[in-house]
């Protein structure tokens, strides 16, 4: 059973949090003796072409996937073979499998591979050595790796951190700082940042400039600025939107901001898979408001196909703020 990210994990003095915090802190120490341990055991393998990895330092919801598709998009218009490498999170396949549009579904290669394989060829593996030789092997001459900081199994050209920009009075993106499950972390923030050569911070369209005392938590490390522009317009007429991401609450934001007509929203589990009695529930509520249903393009490409041509897939955008600066760092490191 999935479970919904908590809300408390993101409050930076822990005040509904605090007993959960406490309880788990154990835990935490486990996990962060765990990670640091396999990190430092690992040797890392050279494929023999750049290798690009998109990651982040939390749970879920930073944004990777759209910065990994913009990343392709620069790298593949500079004239360089990118793909695509992920671990296929929430598909069956183990790989290494070229994830094909047309047979897949996001059953068997994943909600995030699927999405990046409308504008790059994207290699889901286990195995992340398999799955980029298989890349090399069919044509790839730069690997754009998927959520892969925390993996040491290849050696890394460049290592861009995601950072969810975004905070509101009594958030922060790092809550207090405590590792998974006492807190969003996956490691602690030093440790991450250590292995990180730029870090990207993602805001809403219309966010206003990112603080600058999550700026400054980075340090001397080269930061670039990127907005999540909707690709088209919601809908006109009333909407009930949904989303099963690690955040589903910034999507309610985002819509209220591109002045959709939301009547209602739903949140899920990150990766929920949509079963029958989900579907009925949504159906129900769009009637008991007249209304049409809108989604990420992450939660769409989940929905069994019929169900396709009743929701709004609201594809989003990552757009560097500092696009030629970005454009030389992957130049350098794609050489």
């Amino acid at each position: 059973m999935k479970l919904s990210t908590p809300r408390w994990w993101y409050e930076r003095h822990g005040r509904h949090g605090r007993v959960a915090r406490i309880l788990l802190k154990p835990v935490s120490w486990i996990w962060t003796a765990a990670t640091a341990r396999r990190i430092a055991r690992a040797t890392p393998v050279d494929v023999g072409i750049p290798v690009i990895s998109i990651g982040n330092l939390t749970v879920g919801g930073s944004g990777k996937t759209p910065v990994a598709r913009e990343v392709l998009r620069l790298l593949r218009s500079a004239g360089i073979e990118a793909q695509a490498l992920s671990r296929g999170y929430g598909g069956r396949l183990d790989g290494p499998v070229r994830v094909d549009p047309v047979v897949h579904t996001a059953a068997d290669v994943g909600d995030e591979p699927l999405m990046l394989s409308a504008g790059a060829p994207v290699w889901i593996a286990r195995d992340r050595v398999a799955g980029a030789r298989a890349a090399v092997s069919e044509g790839a001459r730069a690997l754009v790796l998927d959520d892969a900081h925390q993996n040491p199994s290849l050696h890394k050209t460049l290592s861009l951190i995601v950072v969810d920009g975004e905070t509101r009075e009594g958030e922060w993106p790092f809550g207090d700082g405590s590792v998974f499950p006492s807190g969003p972390m996956r490691e602690p923030m030093a440790a991450g940042l250590a292995r990180a050569d730029a870090v990207v911070v993602l805001l809403p369209a219309d966010a206003p400039p990112a603080d600058p005392e999550l700026l400054a938590t980075f340090g001397t490390l080269p930061t670039f600025i990127a907005r999540l522009e909707p690709a088209q317009a919601p809908p006109s007429g009333p909407l009930v939107g949904f989303a099963g991401i690690a955040k589903p609450w910034k999507v309610e934001r985002a819509l209220k901001a591109a002045r959709a007509d939301l009547s209602d929203f739903v949140p899920f589990p990150d990766h929920a898979a949509y079963r029958p009695g989900d579907l009925a529930f949504l159906a129900d509520r769009a009637a008991v408001f007249d209304a049409g249903l809108i989604t990420t393009e992450k939660d769409w490409v989940r929905l069994p196909p019929d169900w396709r041509t009743r929701v709004t897939s609201w594809p989003v955008a990552a757009r560097f703020e500092d696009e030629a600066g970005l454009r030389t760092l992957l130049a350098h490191s794609s050489r």
